[in-house]
Parts: structure tokens; sequence; C-alpha cells
């Protein structure tokens, strides 16, 4: 597979788009501290994306074709949320500053 530009320039700004989306999350979540687990989510982000790179020859589209897949899955998964669980709950899963503990 040859080479596409508009991959890799598309691919690059979903990596970036998501992120700094869950870099943002993690550290501004106001209900609890950032944990290890909240980090390890960015660290394995980034960690695929140089996976890719590490197998230049197999796709030279592969990183930008991972980083749309990445994005994707991440809407995917924020869509679903929403009709499953709803608004409200979705909005307390992605922490929207309510404690979601029950006093």
């Amino acid at each position: 597979m040859g080479h596409s530009p508009l991959v890799g320039s598309v691919g690059a700004a979903c990596f970036g788009v998501v992120t700094g989306y869950i870099t943002y999350r993690t550290l501004a979540r106001a209900t609890v501290a950032p944990q290890v687990s909240d980090i390890a989510a960015v660290l394995g982000a980034v960690g695929g994306g140089a996976i890719t790179a590490l197998f230049p020859n197999t796709d030279s589209d592969a990183f930008g074709w991972y980083s749309i897949g990445l994005l994707l899955g991440m809407a995917g998964y924020l869509t679903l949320s929403v009709v499953f669980r709803g608004k409200r709950k979705t909005g307390t899963i992605l922490g929207d500053g309510t404690d979601p503990r029950p006093r």
C-alpha cells in the first residue's frame, strides 16, 4: 500500500485530538485526583502510535490509520454510552464535576 499524505495528516490530527482530550480529562477531572491508571490511558494511546513506527515496511500509512481508528473508537464509545446509559450517567462517568459516590 502506498503512502498518502492525506491519511498521514488526518491521522496526525486525530491522534492529537485523542491524546489531548484524554490528557485534559485526566488532569481536569474534578471528582478525584488523577491516578496511575488514568495516565496509563494516555501512555497506551501514545505507545500504540509508537508501535506502528516500529514496522515501517508493512504499511506506510499505519500511524495515520491507527490514529483515525483511535478517534473513531473514542467517538463510538461516547455515542454508545449516551445511547445505552443516557446523557446524565455518561456525564457522570466522564467526570462532569459531580461526585458519583453515594452519601
